[in-house]
């Protein structure tokens, strides 16, 4: 047997063990917060604290179109980063083996949970679905690395009430350049002079669209598209277009207006659109 093939079921034994002790109720932590009051959010971007310019992910209340703050680290900022933009490293990364691992055992990511803070640390779990098993496994994770695990996967993020207020004070701004932003399903990104000349966009105002998902992905919006106002407002950078979503009424719909194919074309989405699926491929120019 290769050290490599020695590697790989050395790693597949280990997170077996570990969902295994997942299985022993004893062995696991329990939830902060009961399930039912748990909150669905979208994972809309990386941004840095204004203050301390530590990088935080940003999560968009799927109810109130709020976005919430939380401090992570570098190494998962950026793996969050490679995974909105569909780039696809030559070997894989820690969270790319993590997820590949969960499917070769025929378990599946269904939901990311950031159920907790104690001690200014925010906690999370994953919640997984083992076949034969009735009832999900959790696993405590942290969040910022669940959360590189579920734009991996599609799957749903899940925060307590608690969370949401806690980083309710944090300001925030996006990435100087390589800004890739999520709202309402759709991912955009910074239409250069390279995207609009190879996708034949016109030199007009706008944000190029790069994967489109759940309720938006039921409309005639397609990856290439440019999104070029938001409620009537021009969107110049995809924090621009994150911003306009999130400062849309609650009670209203949101309106988009955007060019494909050398025509404009409108459409409306509620605030709760946007739901995560399973990856689908996503534009490259």
């Amino acid at each position: 047997m290769t050290a490599t093939l020695q590697t790989a079921r050395h790693l597949l034994l280990g997170i077996t063990f570990v969902l295994t002790l997942a299985c022993d109720p004893t062995q696991a932590r329990d939830l902060g917060v009961d399930p039912e009051d748990l909150v669905p959010v979208e994972l809309a971007g990386i941004g840095v604290s204004a203050s301390a310019g530590a990088p935080l992910v940003l999560l968009r209340h799927m109810e109130t179109g709020d976005v919430v703050p939380i401090i992570i680290g570098i190494d998962q900022a950026r793996a969050i980063l490679m995974a909105m933009h569909g780039v696809e490293p030559p070997r894989p990364m820690t969270h790319d083996l993590t997820t590949s691992v969960i499917s070769a055992l025929g378990a599946s990511l269904e939901r990311v949970l950031v159920d907790d803070l104690v001690d200014n640390t925010f906690l999370g779990m994953l919640e997984l679905r083992v076949p034969g098993r009735d009832e999900p496994i959790r696993v405590d994770s942290r969040p910022s690395d669940a959360l590189a695990l579920a734009v991996r996967s599609g799957a749903t993020i899940h925060v307590a009430p608690s969370v949401l207020v806690a980083g309710e004070d944090l300001d925030y701004e996006g990435l100087a350049g390589d800004q890739v932003v999520t709202a309402l399903g759709i991912t955009v990104v910074e239409a250069g002079l390279d995207e609009r000349q190879a996708l034949d966009l016109p030199d007009r105002t706008g944000v190029l669209v790069r994967r489109v998902v759940g309720e938006a992905a039921r409309t005639d919006l397609e990856p290439g598209s440019l999104i070029l106002e938001v409620n009537g407002d021009a969107v110049a950078t995809p924090m621009q277009f994150l911003e306009a979503v999130r400062d849309t009424e609650q009670s209203s719909r949101v309106h988009i207006l955007y060019w494909r194919d050398g025509e404009e074309y409108e459409l409306e989405l509620d605030q709760g659109a946007g739901a995560p699926q399973r990856r689908e491929p996503v534009i490259s120019a």
